[in-house]
Order: structure tokens, then sequence, then C-alpha cells
């Protein structure tokens, strides 16, 4: 594997028409349309990037399923080469949520579960959330999050790494954290926990490479060199355009595949 994308969705009519979305849409100069790829057109924009693996995200937020579980099955059974899942669950129902993880988390087809906590207006040190903390453990396999702006009209404060994922971290300290998009404004923030907890990963979607803040260019070439992964929150944003700015980074042959295929592969154990 050369290049794995941590951060994909193959968005449904259902996740298309929420009208969260309507900001991502000005931000990309995208219409409703292109929110809906398919399992073959993705394949197509993973090829023109060079992109071996990509991992799907369900969504589930306080009004039910955007992206089912079984979606992401199916998506995975059109190219089970190429595609793996991550799961994700009900927090009104902790119950049904370590259930469903059970069910379908096998770290092989799907290796890990995410949560956006935006979407709930819950942060990650919520109580509602330990029973899945406690589930991913069992299953041996990451839990992934949002961190730092949201880029919807939706409270950033829930993307704040600390106190939020710090009391986590230290009530969980078995449990492996991948924190989505950056976490921009609080870089800093996000580089004291990745010193402080060797469980707590990142990765870059959302971000085209040429746009990420310096200090995290920083930190990516130095201390997080283990730690950061490759992302592109596509449809929102293309391989392609991400993988852009790659050379700009300016990073040692070690430091590149580490963050484009390597620390993936370790922390999803794919």
């Amino acid at each position: 594997m050369n290049t794995i994308d941590v951060w994909a969705q193959i968005v449904t009519p259902r996740m298309a028409k929420a009208p969260w979305l309507a900001t991502l849409l000005r931000w990309t100069g995208q219409n409703e349309d292109d929110m809906l790829p398919t399992p073959a057109s993705t394949l197509q924009a993973m090829d023109a990037a060079g992109i071996d693996l990509a991992l799907l995200s369900a969504w589930h937020g306080p009004d039910g399923a955007l992206i089912t579980n079984q979606e992401v099955s199916d998506q995975i059974d059109a190219a089970p080469e190429r595609f793996r899942g991550l799961a994700s669950v009900d927090l009104h129902n902790p119950m049904q949520a370590v259930r469903d993880i059970r069910r379908w988390v096998d770290g092989e087809r799907f290796v890990g579960v995410r949560v956006v906590p935006w979407l709930w207006d819950l942060p990650p040190n919520d109580r509602r959330y330990y029973p899945i903390y406690a589930a991913c453990i069992d299953a041996g396999v990451p839990f992934c999050t949002q961190i730092g702006h949201t880029g919807p009209l939706r409270r950033s404060e829930t993307g704040r790494p600390i106190p939020y994922l710090e009391d986590v971290l230290l009530e969980f300290p078995e449990l492996v954290v991948v924190g989505g998009h950056v976490g921009f404004p609080w870089v800093d923030e996000l580089v004291s926990l990745t010193v402080k907890f060797p469980n707590f990963h990142v990765d870059t979607s959302a971000y085209a490479l040429h746009r990420l803040p310096p200090d995290f260019v920083a930190f990516l070439k130095g201390p997080g060199r283990k730690r950061v992964m490759f992302g592109t929150n596509w449809p929102m944003l293309t391989p392609t355009q991400c993988l852009a700015g790659l050379d700009g980074l300016d990073l040692a042959d070690t430091q590149r595949e580490a963050f484009l295929c390597g620390n993936a592969r370790r922390v999803f154990k794919l």
C-alpha cells in the first residue's frame, strides 16, 4: 500500500440533504449532486491520485443514521480489496451501540468506529461515549473522531482537544484515538496530547496539504512523524486536491511513507 485515505465517505441522499451540509457546499463550490459519489466514482478519484485503500465511514446523528453500517458494508462489497469501513453508532442508545460494534467491527472489514461530536453537540468526555470506548478496546480497534473547528454552522467547542479528549485518554489508557481534521485552531493542544499519550493520533482530512497550518507541518515533520495520517474527507475534497501540495511539505522519504500509509497501516492493523 502506497497511500491510504483514512477519512472518506460515500454520501447517501439522506446525508446530502442535511441542512448543515450547505456550509460545506459553499466552501467547496460544489452542489448537492457533487456530494453523491458511487463506489465506482470513488475508485476513479482514488486511482487518479494513487490512493490504494480508503476507509469509508458510516455516520449516525441524533436524528438517525445518515450512512448506515449496512450501507458501508455494501460499499465495501463493491471493491473489498480497496475499501475498509468505520462503523458508527447511536449515542442515545449506548447498549445498542455496544451491540452494533460487536456485530460489525471485526478488525478486517470494519477496522474502527467513528463518532463526530459536533453532530451530537456532545464532547467526547460525555458519559454516553464511555460504553463505546470500552467496546472499541475489546474489539482492538481505534475510536475515530473530529477535532478542531467545525466547518458546518455548529459549535466548535466539542472538538477542542483539552480537556475533552484528554479526559478520555486519561480514563481509557488502552484506547487508541484518531482525531480527524487537523485540530486547528488548537494545534498546540494537539501536540501536547500526542507527546503525553502514545495512543493518540491525528489525520489531515478536510485539508489540502498546501493549506496545512505551518505549526502543524512542523509537528508532522517532528514529534508527529509517527502520529499523523493522510485523509481527504471525500467527496468534500478529492484525493487529487488534497495531495497536490505533498512535495511542498519537503518530507524525507521515511516521513512521507509513514504519513501516507505506514502510520495508518499500523494503527488500523491493515
